[in-house]
């Protein structure tokens, strides 16, 4: 019999930047994390008689997208990150850096050049919810152990 186990208590999201220190998020107040890639790496053009030219891309660009209770420590660090970018030199704009793991998986996701896409829609209703920060990334570097 074979079976495989996962559970998101595992997964473990260090976010930093350097004039800022880091954040370890390891499930407290976190919802989800999401890693997309942006680019496609592959393309086809296709000639008048049918043959086909491949073209490799080597964009590595993707987002994050993080959901977070919207009292939580998470919620504040970010918005407390996005406040002081958004006043600071634009050279740190870009100077975060996102490292995802999940030993159960074997997966490591590096992510470095990344930056704030906007700030998260802000809901408020009778019971309190979750707030999704999305983050752009110019090099996601996904590996597997």
């Amino acid at each position: 019999m074979s079976y495989s186990t996962y559970s998101f208590a595992d997964v473990s999201m260090v976010i930093s930047h350097p004039s800022m220190g880091q954040y370890v998020a390891t499930g407290n107040g976190l919802g989800s994390i999401s890693t997309s890639m942006t680019t496609d790496r592959s393309s086809h053009d296709v000639a008048a008689d049918g043959s086909i030219m491949v073209s490799k891309i080597m964009g590595r660009n993707g987002t994050h997208a993080i959901s977070a209770q919207q009292t939580s420590e998470l919620n504040k660090w970010l918005l407390k990150l996005y406040n002081y970018l958004e006043q600071a030199p634009t050279n740190q704009w870009a100077q975060i850096k996102i490292t995802i793991r999940s030993p159960a998986m074997q997966d490591l996701i590096r992510s470095t050049g990344v930056s704030f896409q906007k700030l998260p829609d802000r809901p408020y209703q009778s019971q309190g919810q979750q707030v999704t920060w999305n983050l752009m990334a110019a090099d996601v570097d996904m590996t597997v152990s």
